[in-house]
Parts: C-alpha cells; structure tokens; sequence
C-alpha cells in the first residue's frame, strides 16, 4: 500500500499536467512551433546548465550512472537493429525510436518527483549524454545526410558543455545571475508536460497498428537491459532507480523533428512516439516499482 501511495505521488503530478494539455489542446488546437523554438533555444539550456552547474551536483558522484545511460542507449541500439531486421522494419525509422527515449517532456519531472532535488542533477546528466548520443550517432542513424555539426552546436548542446565544465571545475556565475537562469530553466518542466499533451491530441486510431511495433519496444527493451545492466554496474539506491526509469520511458519527442526534417518516414515515426507517450500510463509505475 505504501509503494502504491509513492507511485501515484509521482505519477499524478506529472500526468495531471498531461492531461490539461491534452484537453486544452483538443480545445484550442495551439501553435507550439514559438514554444518549440523557445524551449529549445532558452528555456532547455538553462534548466540543463543550472542543474548540472548546482552545487548539489557533483559530477564525480554520477560517472558510473551516466556510464550506465550511455551504455543502455547503444544496447537499446544495437536491439533496435535486430528487431527491425526480424520485422523488417526500415532499420533508419526503428532504430532511433527504440535508443532514445523522453527523458526531457517526462523524464526529468518524475525523476524529480521520485528521486528528489539532490538526485535531479543526475536526471539532467542523463538527459544531457542522451542529447550528445542523439544528435551525432542518431542523426546519422536517421539519415546520412545529417549535419551532425550543426547539431552538436546547438545552444542545448553548449548549454550541457558548460554545465559539466562548471560541475568538474566548481566555477559558475554569481548567485544573485544563477538563481535567475535557474528560476527561468525551471519553467520548463511543467511546460514541457503541458507540450506533450497538446501533442497527444494528434494520435488518431489509425495510427495504433502504425506505431505498436516502436511504442513497446522501447520501454520493454530499455527495460530488459536496464536490470542487469544495473546489477553488473553495482548501481544502488536513487542511481539503480534513476536508470531503470530511465529505460522504462517512451520514444523521445525530439526523434519526430529529425524523422520530419530528414523526410525518414516522420508519419510513422510519429504514430510511435505518439502511441509511446500515450502508453507510458502502463510502463512508468512498472519502472517506478521496480526502482522505489
């Protein structure tokens, strides 16, 4: 009973905000493309440097967890590729979808929840290599055409350069300027929920058969390795729990802007991450019992 009250603490926050996104969107059917640009170039920047530059982080702490992420998303990769050939699948659509995960929308508030704010630094670091991997291996697995240096330019990708040069070195800006990037970057957390339900109004029934296939295999992959991974790194505690529901988190939002961007089948590939998200209702109190 005690585990069932933790789990609904974390998870009805997080899908209460979904949900007045997805009823506000199915009424009002907003233009997120200023909010996009906005989060994208402001907001993730500064809620990614801010946590990884706070004191509460301490980089040296994280390095076997975030070795652990790295690990999981070339394994969920490598699975990827396995099952696209086993379904034949075009492996460049499957592939992305199965490695990387929501970590930004819906990872960071419920690990923020579950683990609290002296592990957030850890969510964020997570967050931070799964961004790093996705916009150099994934834009390539997405398409040879892929600018992965245009990418790894981007102010988020700076952003996350900056905050684990100020974790390893201590330096970062006067209080009285971090507690304002900080206030700021924390915005976008609730926001970010309130984005992925205005997304969710897109899901139509005919993209169920569509997006089955990417929608399971993310979470019940990461979720495979995630638990042995975990043993055989000897993780523990809040880092055990952080990358099991890392794992356990549906396809990552940002894969729909490469897929379209690059013209590699962005229908389907939003059926799934669509279709996923919706599903993280079922995987995320799996993961959250198995990690609280």
């Amino acid at each position: 009973m005690e585990l069932l009250l933790r789990i609904a603490q974390v998870i009805v926050p997080v899908f209460l905000i979904v949900a007045v996104g997805f009823f506000y969107g199915r009424r009002t059917r907003p233009d997120l493309t200023a909010f996009n640009r906005i989060a994208l170039d402001v907001l993730a920047p500064l809620l990614v440097y801010t946590a990884l530059a706070g004191r509460e982080f301490q980089l040296q702490d994280h390095l076997v967890l975030i070795a652990g992420g790295a690990l999981l998303i070339l394994g969920c990769g490598v699975a990827g590729w396995l099952l696209a050939r086993l379904t034949r699948t075009d492996a460049r659509t499957l592939v992305p979808v199965v490695m990387f995960n929501n970590c930004g929308n819906m990872g960071l508030p419920l690990a923020l929840l579950a683990f609290g704010p002296q592990h957030f630094g850890a969510a964020v670091a997570l967050f931070s290599v799964s961004n790093l991997i996705h916009f150099s291996i994934g834009a390539r697995i997405t398409s040879a055409d892929a600018r992965t240096r245009d990418l790894l330019f981007s102010p988020l990708m700076v952003a996350t350069a900056l905050g684990f040069a100020s974790a390893a070195s201590g330096l970062r800006p006067p209080t009285m300027v971090f507690d304002g990037m900080k206030l700021l970057g924390d915005a976008m957390l609730p926001l970010m929920l309130f984005a992925l339900g205005v997304r969710l109004t897109a899901l139509r029934r005919s993209d169920v058969s569509r997006g089955l296939l990417g929608a399971f295999a993310r979470p019940l992959i990461g979720l495979a390795l995630a638990l042995p991974l975990a043993w055989a790194l000897g993780l523990t505690d809040a880092s055990r729990g952080q990358l099991i529901l890392f794992a356990a988190l549906p396809p990552a939002v940002l894969q729909f802007l490469l897929a379209e961007r690059y013209r590699q089948e962005p229908e389907r590939v939003a059926a799934m991450i669509l279709l996923g998200n919706a599903l993280a209702i079922v995987f995320i109190p799996v993961a959250l019992a198995l990690s609280l």
